[in-house]
């Protein structure tokens, strides 16, 4: 089976949010996310492979024998979007999300452009429902 590449790593959040998001208000929202989440999750912040922003783990096991492990919430200021890894219930996901404000949405990702863009408090409900449903999901962590 291979090894999943996305794993916590030492390297520093500041220097990568420095080094590799050359917008200013990327780079800002970068760090205001980072607050909110950590406010919400009482977690620190731990990058995950080159360019995730993770905040505490899970280990997940899928029927295909497929397994690893996970940030619990994370995101990554990509150059296009801000990737967000929120995982809300399939019966909260299209009601949260439909509130959250101007974004796309993938199956395992949210996307938005910026902060502003969103309602911040719908994020922080979508960021709580995201921890009780991975702690409920895999109880083991």
């Amino acid at each position: 089976m291979a090894k999943n590449k996305t794993t916590e790593t030492n390297e520093s959040i500041v220097d990568f949010i420095n080094a590799f998001v050359e917008d200013e208000a990327k780079r800002n929202d970068a760090f205001k996310l980072i607050q909110i989440i950590q406010e919400i999750t009482g977690l620190e912040p731990k990058m995950w492979g080159p360019s995730i922003i993770g905040f505490g783990n899970y280990h997940y096991k899928y029927a295909s024998g497929h397994e690893g492990d996970a940030p619990l919430v994370g995101f990554s200021p990509r150059k296009a979007a801000i990737s967000l890894y929120i995982y809300v219930s399939p019966e909260n996901r299209e009601e949260l999300i439909s509130k959250l404000g101007k974004h796309k949405a993938s199956k395992g990702c949210i996307y938005i452009k910026k902060l502003a863009d969103i309602d911040i408090e719908v994020l922080k409900n979508m960021i709580s429902l995201s921890l009780e449903y991975l702690k409920n999901l895999y109880p083991s962590n």
